[in-house]
């Protein structure tokens, strides 16, 4: 008996440190991936506005929104970290209504860009609640898989998974916003497939998709996107129009060289001729000013934020922490292979961000909140060591 209050005794031990909270297992490499990616965010801003204006700390400019929203990510990043993350797991389905009900409000009060309801502005800040959305599905999706983790070889529970994605999917497209609804797939297969789900209703799943491509050509792409999907066969087709993106962002890549022609120093930079350069296309004065070198140095830190990520989710002692990573990881992996490759002319033009290289304070915000969750599992769902 004694024998027995005593093995009692530590398993009790080993719950209470599983349970709780072990700051030991923070991941401080996942944070200082993401911090320096986000400070080549902000460098690439001070370079933008310094080309424009003279100086780059001027009160309303890309890189002085681009410091507030890098303060605001941090207060993001620490809330979301100090969070229980179980209470997003018991939240589930309230975060799901909150989701849909954000992507509504964006249809009906959203500001118009481009031909499109993204924006709601709130106390002077535009917030684009589409980049919210990937973060909240990521989370209700895991719930999903995670609660049938030994039934993902059934049609029924994938054709289910997909339902959950459908209706905050049919609300980002209808904005229109082809490249957030891209990334709603790729986080679904992503998940999909690292949850274990059948390779054969996968691949079933995918040649029905593809088969649907030449109804959503015709009766759901607008002209515009049909336009910018297909200008990267042929930009010199129409140079001075759904080409001239390509053309330009091409020539941007071209001049960088090896070492880049420097901060501030890149011709288009300087000429603002390249569209939406520190937004879509930042990636083309990233390689134009700091060349291949600091192309390279920008995809080696990619590869070891996603590689923190998923040894993050491959450690979690639950079902629904490895799902949350592999979301994020599917969600990082995917849009920067679609916005790399856009810029380089081989991808179409989606409209995908580059995490924490675009300029934009709901992307960051986004991804401060994902990146805060994965630590969250980290200090409180590791796995007990003898």
């Amino acid at each position: 008996m004694g024998v027995l209050r005593v093995e009692r005794s530590a398993a009790s031990g080993l719950a209470a440190k599983a349970s709780g909270v072990a700051w030991r297992d923070y991941d401080i490499q996942l944070t200082v991936y993401a911090v320096l990616l986000a400070a080549i965010g902000l460098t690439m801003a001070y370079s933008h506005t310094t080309a424009q204006l003279g100086e780059g700390l001027v009160a309303g400019t890309t890189f002085a929104r681009g410091l507030v929203w890098a303060g605001l990510a941090l207060v993001v990043y620490a809330a979301a970290t100090t969070f229980d993350y179980r209470w997003l797991r018991t939240l589930t389905w309230p975060i799901y209504v909150v989701n849909l009900a954000l992507l509504v409000a964006t249809l009906l009060l959203g500001d118009a860009d481009a031909a499109s309801s993204r924006w709601i502005s709130v106390l002077g800040f535009q917030f684009q609640f589409s980049e919210l959305a990937k973060i909240l599905m990521i989370i209700v999706l895991a719930r999903y898989l995670a609660d049938r983790e030994q039934k993902l070889d059934s049609l029924t529970s994938i054709v289910g998974a997909c339902l959950v994605v459908a209706p905050p999917w049919i609300l980002v497209l209808l904005q229109p916003d082809l490249g957030t609804s891209l990334v709603f797939v790729a986080i679904l297969g992503g998940m999909l497939f690292m949850a274990g789900a059948s390779l054969r209703w996968l691949g079933a799943l995918a040649v029905a998709g593809l088969a649907a491509l030449p109804l959503v050509w015709t009766y759901v792409l607008h002209d515009y996107q049909r336009e910018r999907l297909t200008s990267f066969i042929d930009p010199g087709r129409d140079p001075l129009g759904a080409g001239f993106q390509l053309l330009t962002a091409h020539d941007a890549v071209v001049s960088g060289g090896f070492l880049g022609a420097g901060l501030t120093n890149g011709a288009q930079n300087q000429s603002d001729l390249l569209p939406v350069q520190t937004t879509d296309f930042v990636f083309a004065i990233l390689a134009e000013e700091l060349g291949f070198v600091g192309c390279v140095v920008v995809f080696l830190l990619f590869t070891a934020l996603i590689w923190r990520v998923l040894a993050i989710a491959w450690r979690s002692r639950d079902p629904f922490g490895l799902m949350v990573g592999a979301g994020i990881a599917s969600m990082i992996l995917f849009q920067l292979t679609v916005n790399v490759g856009m810029v380089l002319g081989i991808m179409p033009i989606t409209g995908i961000p580059l995490p924490f290289i675009t300029h934009g304070g709901s992307s960051l915000l986004s991804m401060a909140i994902g990146l805060g969750v994965l630590q969250s599992i980290a200090i409180r769902q590791q796995r007990a060591e003898w």
